[in-house]
Formats: C-alpha cells, structure tokens, sequence
C-alpha cells in the first residue's frame, strides 16, 4: 500500500495494559511538536535506509514497469488522455464538410501514439521476458484494425485501455510508501553512555546492552527496559494503548534481559514510543533491526509481495489467452494454402478475428465498474485504493476491530462520580477538579472536563502542595485538608472499608479505570474513567449484522476486562484483549483461516500489519495514523464508523456488476471468433458488436454511480 511522505503517525491515547487501576504521575506533557519531530529519509540509519532501497527495488521488479515519463509520475494517465482528446477530435471533424480525410487520419494517428506509447513499452518488457498480456494483444489488434483502415476503431480501443491502466496504476503508486512511514517511527540516533561520557551515535550503531538515556517528550530510539528513573510512556504508536503507561527500573539492572521472552510491560520500552515528563535510562535490548519497528516494516513488506486470487487468475488468463489468439491468428493467414481463396483474403479473416478477438469490452468491464464504484464511495465518504479491495469488501464473512480509536472515542471520559460517607457530587467534583486541573495527564484531563461539564458554573476551592506519586495518583492541599486521589495501591496501607474495595473492583470488571478520592481520614468518593464506545458503534455492529457478516471480532492491546465490557455494550461476538501487533497479525490470520474472508478495521501503527495480512485493511479516516491509512486498502474518511455499511454494500453491488461485465464481454469474443473465422461477421460487424459490448459494460458500471444508501435493505435478504 502507499501514500505520500507523511509525518509521524498520530498519536492515540488507550488504557493500560496490565491493568484498569494503573493511574499516573501527575504531569505527562504533550509530545514535541510536528516540526520537532520530523524524521527526514537523510538522517535514517544505515541499516534502515538499506532496507528502505531494498524494499524500494523489490516493489519496483514487482510492479515491473515504470509509467513516469516528461509530465512526471502522472505522465501514463496524461498521454491517455491526449490521445481521448485527439480521437475526440479526429471523430468530430470526420463529419465536417470540407475537411480533408487525412485531418482526421492524422489526429487518430497521434491517437495511437499516446495511448499507445505505454501499452507498447510494457508488451515489449513482457515479451523479453518471455511473457504474454492482455496489453500485448491489444495493441496487435490496434494494429489490425489500423492495416485495415479502421484507425478510428483502433484508436478508442487504446484509449479507453490505456485510461484503465492509467488509473490502475496511478492508485498503485499511491500505495507503496507505506513501509517509509512505518520506519519514519523511530528517531536516527540515540543519546548513548559509553565509558561515564554521553554521545549521540545513530541507531544502527547500539548494541545490545548499551546504557541509551530518554529526554522528556521524545521518541525512544531502541527497545529496551528501564533501569533509572520513572515516568510515563505514550504506547499508542505500537500497542494502540488508550493511556500513557507507567514505567519503573528493573529489579536487577545489571542483568542482561536480551533473552528474556516476558519482561513486564511496566520495566519495557519500544522503539517509536514516545517519553513523557521523566528522563528514563534505558538498556538496549535489541538491536535496531530486531526492533518492533522493524518487526513491523518487516510484516507489512511481506504482505504486500503476496497476489490477490483475482490477480493470479488474471495472470493465469493471460498467459493462455493471448498467445493461443496470436498462434490462431498467424494459422488463419496461412488458410489460403489450404482453402481455394487469395491471401488478401485469408489476411482480411485472420485480422477479422485478431479485432473479433481483442478484449475491449473484457479489458474496461472491470476499470469501468471499479472507476464508479470508487467514485460513488468517494462521494459517500470512503476512500477505496482499487479493484481487488472494492470486490473483496463485498465478499466478507468476518470483521476484526481496533478497539481504541475504532470502536471507541480514543480517549478517556468521565463515567461515574460517586459521593462517599455524607459527601455530595458537587463536593467531590470541587475537590479533584482543582486538584487535577494542575496536571495534564490525559485522566486528570478527562476528570476536569467531565467534572466541569457536570457542574457547569462554580468557583473551585485553591489546590495546593501537588505532588504526583507515580503508578498511584496524586495528593494536594485544597483548604488546609490533606487530600489524595489514586487507585487501590496508593491506599493499601489504609484500612479500606470492604464495601468501598467492592465498589472498585465492580467497576474495573466492567472496564473503568476507578479512583479512590480521601480528604484527610474520610474516603469522600470514587471517580471511574473509560474509554466509552462510539455513539454510532452499536448502530453499525447491528447494520453489519444485517449485511450477513458472521463475526465481528474486537483485537486490543487493552486487558481482557477492559475488552469484554466494551464487546458487551456494543454487541462484539468475541473479544481479544493483551495483544501486542504480531498477535493481531496472527488472530487475524486464524480468522482468515476459518472464515475465508476477513478485514482488519483500525486506525493504529499497531493495526498496520494486521491490516496488511488481512483480506481488506480498512483505516478510520480522521483519526488513523499515516501508516494505518497508508496500508489500509480502504479509508473511511471523517472518521465515520457508519460509512462501513455502506462500503459493503456498494461493493456487493460493484462486485455483481463486475460478474455481468465480465459475462457480457467474454460471450461476445466467445461469439464473434467463431462467426468471424466462417465468415459470417465482417470486421466491421466485429469492430460493431465490440463497441456496442464496450457501451453496454460502461452503462451497466455508471449505475454504481446512482448507488443509494437503502439499497442495503436488498443486500440484507441476501445476506
């Protein structure tokens, strides 16, 4: 898949992984700004600039033709469209009285030249490699058609195939960037300690074991654990964790964790991720081309290299059609050895065929229905990166989701303030509002806003003494009372009633992150926070249910519970919880296994090669990351999770359409071989009943154009 250079992915915020009371320091700035953080292709290491070239030149011997040329990368699509405007004109001035033939004559031959210019170069490619293509027979039969004398007959069949592959291979160089953005993730050098003495070296120069030290609010350049220091880390480029992760020093940091397999999540890092207030001392676990980044480029890499079915069927197709035409053909020039007649005519038969045999209508059914289809979807808010995923979106039996971002807003809110020991909801919000309102984690922001939405006007008490206990909450002064908010383990030297403990553990069950609010020796309330779904979730799991998808399955970096509550309020049929980006790849793969069919729904660098293995990757628009929509074969854009059932359905119909085109042209060229090697059917006939197949597989895709939204209600009794 592709896109253009893009800046580092956007950041997503997800809750801890290891569990939903892991609270916070109390300040975790923001990431450094755009600017800052821009990682330029100069500045990569050796190792994966190296890479990058290869993965460049595997795509190029895969694509196997270059189509840029005197008007750049668009030069294929624009020559095409010269020769549309010269085949236009030569037509129009055919029927003006007093313009000589030759006008015409010259224009459809300027015709053939642009939309033949690279149907030529990739058929003589082909045939050095001892290949045979649809492009190949197309222009041996424009050539026919032009010794004939039907120049303009040859010059649509160019254009309209020369348009096709112009399109087709425009959106297929949009797509292959994406493995520059993946690796566009982790910062070129690292702040190295070596001999007592701070250096900073690239990244392909750490070795294992290397001291590396982390600056507040920059990206971490190697995997590793902690070994000094304690702060939070924003995960979201590569676990798509909702919540900045708490980290803390190994108990041992003098032993070597290079071959640890379970290291826990608060003592790692990864490469890619992204500091927060804290300066950590990192040590190197893995080298950089061992990293999850490169883990990452790796998968994406390699499921780009794989075909589609339809492709290897057309290939396949290809391989056998064009060359027995070709033999039929040359045998056809030779018949008047055999039969009673001249050569003129046994050349006028065998060129009758080549043009009966050319797949005009067979080579545009496709691009014609894809070209409206995506259209349409465009117009619908959706944007489809070609055939093969606008075909294969109608043929799915499963869907996996990103939970955070996809299925949920992304960030944490507000979900219950409950009053303790004759406190009141007012007074509880006072309180925590002024405490938190000091930090700018994302849960005390989320506490401020939801508090000061459910207060609406009131003026809040000073807070004072504000001091983060990091992984526990926080405490402060407000009005001389000693106050302190946090989970379960800031307070476990306290007697908690048990009745308050139950509370707690009913709501981290049910997926909140709860917090424990004490003024002085009274527990005065608890706060719950989550990750609550999308408005329009449970509307469009319903939809899709309709549309006849079997499962849908919900894969998250999140904890299980975390995940099973979610699942339950908007309707999941399975949900997978404590999953790094090489577990999404394989739960997506098991799928794919058992239900044929699968798309991957995210909007996370973690959903990225999940995506890529996936039989359509789907990225949320508006808030995916640029490697997510880059390796996504579908974007939905504005960040619309409705725009899903809608998608499926027009593909239903774009795939329908595309069975018909195919059945209409193949039956004429089935039809017009034999009649033209009896003699029955002229070229001109030939060359008639092609263009009025050609017109009748266009009309037939332009209705994907007047698609509308209730033609789901048919598409749900199929299903």
């Amino acid at each position: 898949m592709e896109s253009n250079n893009k800046k580092q992915p956007a950041k997503k915020p997800t809750a801890p992984k290891n569990s939903p009371g892991n609270i916070r320091e109390s300040k975790t700035p923001k990431p450094k700004s755009a600017a800052d953080q821009k990682i330029t292709k100069d500045t990569h290491s050796k190792d994966q600039s190296h890479s990058h070239k290869e993965n460049k030149a595997d795509h190029k011997e895969e694509e196997g033709h270059e189509h840029g040329g005197v008007f750049g990368k668009n030069t294929e699509l624009i020559f095409s469209l010269i020769c549309g405007a010269a085949l236009g004109a030569g037509f129009g001035l055919s029927y003006v009285a007093g313009i000589p033939e030759q006008v015409s004559l010259i224009l459809y031959i300027i015709a053939y030249f642009f939309g033949g210019f690279f149907t030529a170069r990739e058929a003589v490619q082909t045939i050095m490699k001892g290949g045979f293509e649809i492009d190949f027979l197309m222009l041996v039969a424009a050539i026919g058609a032009a010794i004939l004398g039907s120049w303009m007959e040859g010059a649509l069949l160019l254009f309209l195939f020369s348009l096709g592959h112009a399109l087709e291979h425009y959106a297929m160089g949009k797509a292959r960037k994406s493995i520059a953005a993946l690796t566009s993730l982790a910062p070129p050098t690292a702040l190295v300690v070596r001999d007592g003495k701070e250096e900073e070296i690239g990244i392909e120069q750490l070795v294992l074991g290397d001291t590396i030290i982390i600056k507040p609010n920059s990206k971490i350049p190697a995997d590793g654990v902690v070994i000094k220091g304690e702060g939070s880390v924003n995960q979201a480029p590569i676990t798509g964790e909702s919540v900045p992760v708490d980290k803390s020093p190994v108990p041992d940091p003098a032993k070597d964790y290079t071959g640890e397999k379970s290291i826990k999540p608060q003592y790692r890092v990864f490469a890619g991720t992204i500091n927060g207030a804290s300066v950590l001392e990192v040590k190197v676990i893995k080298e950089a081309k061992d990293s999850t980044i490169s883990r990452l480029v790796k998968m994406v890499n390699e499921a780009e290299k794989q075909k589609s079915p339809t492709q290897l069927f057309t290939d396949k197709f290809e391989k056998y059609f064009v060359p027995i035409v070709l033999v039929l053909v040359a045998l056809l020039c030779f018949a008047f050895l055999v039969i009673d007649e001249p050569f003129s005519k046994s050349f006028y038969r065998a060129m009758a065929v080549l043009v009966a045999a050319s797949p005009c209508a067979l080579a545009i059914s496709t691009p014609s229905a894809v070209l409206s289809g995506v259209a349409r979807a465009a117009r619908g808010g959706v944007l489809i990166k070609g055939g093969r995923p606008l075909e294969d979106l109608g043929s799915l039996n499963a869907i996996a989701f990103d939970k955070t971002g996809t299925l949920t807003e992304g960030k944490p809110q507000l979900t219950n303030v409950i009053p303790l020991n004759g406190s009141s909801e007012e007074a509880l919000l006072l309180i925590a509002i002024s405490v938190e309102k000091l930090s700018d984690h994302p849960l005390a922001e989320a506490i401020v806003k939801g508090g000061l939405e459910k207060l609406k006007k009131q003026s809040l008490p000073e807070a004072s003494k504000v001091k983060g206990i990091t992984g526990r909450g926080v405490q402060a002064e407000v009005e001389g009372k000693k106050i302190l908010i946090g989970n379960k383990a800031l307070f476990e030297k306290d007697n908690v009633p048990a009745e308050i403990i139950k509370q707690v553990e009913d709501l981290e069950k049910g997926g909140h992150t709860s917090m424990l609010v004490k003024q002085d020796n009274d527990f005065i309330g608890i706060l719950s926070l989550m990750d609550v779904p999308r408005k329009e979730a449970k509307n469009v799991l319903n939809e899709l249910s309709a549309l006849g998808i079997k499962k849908m399955i919900m894969l998250t970096g999140d904890n299980q519970q975390v995940a099973e509550a979610v699942a339950k309020q908007i309707g999941i049929t399975d949900a997978i919880g404590n999953l790094m980006p090489e577990d999404k790849v394989e739960a997506v793969k098991k799928l794919d296994k058992s239900e044929k069919m699968v798309a991957m729904v995210g909007d996370g660098v973690n959903d990225a090669p999940a995506m890529a293995k996936s039989t359509v990757g789907i990225a949320m628009g508006a808030a995916g990351s640029d490697v997510a929509l880059e390796t996504a074969d579908i974007a939905l854009m504005g960040d619309k999770l409705e725009s899903l059932p809608f998608a499926i359905g027009l593909s239903r119909k774009a795939k329908g359409i595309i069975k018909q085109n195919l059945w209409i042209s193949l039956g004429v060229v089935a039809a017009l071989i034999p009649l033209t090697i009896l003699g029955i059917t002229s070229i001109g006939l030939a060359v008639l009943a092609h263009e009025g197949s050609t017109l009748v597989v266009v009309a037939n895709a332009l209705r994907l154009l007047a698609y509308k939204n209730d033609q789901k209600e048919s598409t749900k009794s199929k299903g």
